[in-house]
C-alpha cells in the first residue's frame, strides 16, 4: 500500500543515520508530565483540565469547532484539573495498565492516569485527574491499588525539572 512504501521510504533515509523506529520512555514521558492519548487525555477532555490553556488563543477573530465551548468553560471554569501525585509506598514494579481510584472520605474524587517508579527521582510518580473541588497542591488523598489504600500527595507538574532550567542552558 501507499501508507507502507511511505514509510519504508522514511525508514530508508533515517538509516544512515542511525534513525529507528521509538517512542518516549513512560518514565521519563511521566516525569515531564507528557500526556499519553487515551490515558492521560481523550476527546472528553478540554485544554484548561490538563494544562494546556496557554496554547488557546480565544481573543483571534478566526472561528473554528468548538470556540463557543471552550469560551464557556475559560469563564466559568472547569470540573476536574490534571495533577501530579506523589504515591508513597515501596517502588511500582511496572506502570499501571488500568486507572486507580483516587479517594477522600471514601468518595472517589477522581483517577490515577499514568504511574510509574522513578528512579531519577527515587519516588513513585503519577498523572491523575480529580475533581476541582479536591485540587490543593500539597495537599494528601489516598489511591487504591490492587485493593490497597495508599498515601499520595498532590504535587505540580512537570515532576522533572519544573523551572525548565535545562532548556534554557
Amino acid at each position: 500500500s501507499k501508507g507502507n512504501i511511505l514509510w519504508n521510504k522514511i525508514m530508508d533515509l533515517g538509516s544512515p543515520f542511525g534513525l529507528k523506529p521509538g517512542h518516549t520512555s513512560t518514565i521519563r514521558r511521566i516525569e515531564g508530565a507528557m500526556l499519553s492519548y487515551h490515558a492521560d487525555v481523550n476527546s472528553n477532555n478540554n485544554p484548561y483540565e490538563v494544562g494546556l490553556d496557554r496554547l488557546v488563543n480565544l481573543d483571534k477573530k478566526d472561528d473554528f469547532i468548538g470556540k463557543l465551548a471552550l469560551k464557556h468553560i475559560r469563564k466559568n471554569g472547569v470540573n476536574k484539573k490534571q495533577i501530579g501525585l506523589i504515591i508513597e509506598c515501596d517502588p511500582l514494579e511496572m506502570p499501571n495498565n488500568e486507572f486507580w481510584e483516587i479517594i477522600n472520605n471514601e468518595e472517589k474524587i477522581g483517577i490515577v492516569t499514568s504511574a510509574v517508579y522513578s528512579p531519577r527521582l527515587e519516588k513513585n510518580i503519577a498523572l491523575a485527574m480529580i475533581n476541582i473541588k479536591y485540587v490543593k497542591i500539597g495537599s494528601f488523598l489516598k489511591v487504591k491499588i490492587n485493593g490497597n489504600i495508599i498515601n499520595c500527595k498532590q504535587v505540580t507538574l512537570p515532576f522533572f525539572d519544573p523551572q525548565k532550567k535545562l532548556a534554557k542552558q
